[in-house]
């Protein structure tokens, strides 16, 4: 299966490699992206992490979410806008998976504008998890806190840790968990459709 399913990786990754993460997209690049994952799903058949958990292990890059098409950082879901009317920028996107300690962090780099004539600071934010399986091919994540640590000439400073809100202050919508759907995994490439529709890719880093 290996090599056959690496005969459908390369259109696919050219495919998305282009578009900016997914930012860059339209209608006709969603389409296209969707219909290539869907072809390398078909080939390599059903996900089975009940069997072979370990192929989740490691520091994966993201190179394509059709959310991102909406222009915003937080996708399908609300987050701010990447266009003007704030002045953030996103940089790489990461997912750290620790089959071990069950440990899923979300790392995203992001450079954060600020007033003429200071530079633009950038941070790193880790948003930590734990996973959970919930089918073979169907994970969820629980997020526990995020910590935002700065890079460059502001690396000094120490982490600042934002802790998970209490469920009795949170609102119904914010649960503080997701669902996805594993749907392509191997040693180099991983395809993720999410519980609002989102197909993600991923190579590992």
């Amino acid at each position: 299966m290996a090599s056959l399913s690496s005969h459908f990786q390369a259109p696919t990754s050219s495919i998305v490699s282009g578009l900016n993460r997914g930012l860059a997209a339209s209608e006709d690049d969603l389409r296209k992206a969707d219909a290539a994952a869907k072809e390398l799903e078909a080939v390599a058949g059903p996900v089975d992490l009940y069997g072979d958990l370990d192929i989740l292990q490691g520091r994966w890059k993201l190179i394509y979410s059709s959310a991102f098409s909406s222009r915003t950082l937080g996708g399908s879901r609300p987050g701010p806008p990447t266009g003007r009317l704030l002045p953030i920028t996103l940089g790489q996107v990461f997912q750290r998976i620790d089959v071990l300690s069950k440990d899923f962090d979300n790392i995203v780099e992001l450079e954060l504008g600020a007033p003429w004539p200071l530079p633009p600071v950038e941070v790193t934010a880790t948003l930590a998890h734990k996973f959970e399986l919930l089918g073979p091919g169907k994970i969820r994540i629980i997020f526990e806190k995020t910590t935002v640590k700065t890079k460059g000439n502001l690396s000094q400073l120490p982490p600042l840790e934002i802790p998970r809100i209490p469920d009795n202050l949170r609102p119904p919508s914010n649960t503080g968990s997701g669902e996805f759907e594993v749907t392509f995994a191997d040693a180099d490439t991983r395809i993720t459709r999410g519980d609002r529709g989102e197909l993600r890719v991923f190579v590992i880093s």
